[in-house]
């Protein structure tokens, strides 16, 4: 039997226990629902436990991932059905309302994605550790059941930091006014997802400052589902450096952009930093970020420059059905640009979609329809191409 496969048998066992411990005494305890699930709090408040899950179904045609290479587009079509993502979501606080815990598991995919503890009794200064999504992009932060489009774009995937093990510092600065900074300083393995040694002596290295320019800043969720009566908006920069084999990461863990090799420990010295943006008022949402990336080939001794932005905006088409509580339209659109070698500025990616949401509560539960067309060029070897995609998902949490 594999490992995984019991793992979750003790994690049901453990929770069925602990719902029973806060049953045996009923009027001391608390049960409550709320957009983290189901809470089970201790009569003190010191213990807390939030259980989750969310499924997410869909349907693409005639393919479900964003072309990567030219012989992408020229693969065999295919119609295709399934379960996405299924997760289970375990947090809460113990002992202290200010230590807190979360976990989540990939049920589909038998996956441990995060695992952390955070200590957050002070807003001006956190410390968290384990695994958990890098504070670096805004749209890979944001959590794939609370985006605005159906997926994140193909800027995402070359210069994701993605998941990593490690520890962070983090916190809110508000001074007031234009005074209003969110920071996170991290210091991370490098190696990806579920990697518990590095693969030589250098650690990754990143900090992400974000400028709550308006006062508040922007919360980590797509799409404007309440009327914003005065504008929110944010400006943050991130950056980060690691050597590694690695040039990319993502859920699956290291990995390698085209053209790169791997299983060299320590080959690829990688620098990066972000730009972005983002604003919220009335019913409408923006985001954009600009990206850069630097890799050091240590034993070609030569070096590749990557870049790559995007620009995203969302509009409810039936704001004044948000006080009247009936399922809410935004229709949400995309661009965006991959540049995988500056030096070659005929070689490009590009990604136009559009989406229409249909939200019956929220993200908690949603409709989601898009449709989206890529083009990509390799102008330096005479080679073009282009399509079309369709996909249409429902988003379910519990």
């Amino acid at each position: 039997m594999p490992l995984k496969t019991p793992f979750i048998f003790i994690l049901i066992w453990f929770f069925q226990g602990t719902v029973l411990a806060f049953q045996d005494d009923p009027p001391e305890s608390e049960t409550s629902y709320s957009s983290r699930g189901f809470q089970f709090t201790s009569a003190d408040g010191l213990y807390r436990l939030q259980l989750a899950g969310r499924l997410q179904f869909r349907f693409a045609t005639p393919a479900d991932q964003d072309p990567v290479t030219y012989d992408d587009f020229f693969e065999q079509k295919q119609n295709l059905f399934k379960i996405n993502r299924a997760r289970f979501k375990v947090g809460g606080h113990a002992h202290k309302p200010w230590l807190k815990y979360y976990f989540e598991y990939e049920l589909s995919a038998s996956r441990l994605l995060d695992f952390r503890v955070m200590v957050e009794k002070w807003p001006w200064l956190s410390f968290k550790f384990g695994q958990w999504k890098s504070e670096y992009s805004r749209e890979r932060v944001i959590s794939s059941g609370n985006q605005q489009m159906m997926e994140r774009s193909i800027v995402n995937r070359p210069f994701t930091l993605d998941r990593q093990q490690g520890a962070s510092i983090y916190g809110r600065l508000d001074g007031g006014g234009l005074a209003d900074f969110n920071y996170h300083l991290m210091v991370l393995t490098g190696t990806g997802i579920g990697a518990r040694n590095n693969d030589d002596q250098n650690l990754m290295y990143s900090g992400r400052l974000q400028w709550n320019i308006l006062g508040d800043g922007v919360s980590m969720s797509g799409s404007a589902l309440t009327r914003y009566k005065k504008p929110v908006a944010s400006l943050a920069w991130a950056g980060a450096t690691n050597t590694s084999q690695y040039t990319r990461y993502s859920s699956q863990g290291g990995g390698q952009l085209v053209g790169f090799e791997d299983n060299v420990p320590g080959r690829y010295k990688i620098d990066q930093f972000l730009l972005e943006s983002s604003l919220k008022y009335k019913s409408f949402s923006w985001h954009s970020e600009f990206h850069r990336k630097s890799i050091r080939d240590n034993q070609l001794n030569q070096s590749t420059k990557l870049s790559g932005w995007f620009v995203q905006g969302g509009l409810l088409l039936n704001p004044r059905s948000i006080e009247k509580e009936l399922p809410l339209l935004e229709l949400a659109s995309r661009y965006a640009i991959y540049q995988p070698n500056q030096v070659l500025q005929m070689n490009s990616e590009e990604e136009i979609s559009l989406a229409f949401n249909c939200f019956f509560n929220g993200h908690q539960n949603k409709l989601t329809a898009d449709i989206t067309h890529f083009e990509f060029e390799e102008k330096s070897v005479n080679r073009e191409a282009s399509g079309w995609r369709f996909r249409i998902q429902y988003d379910f949490s519990f």
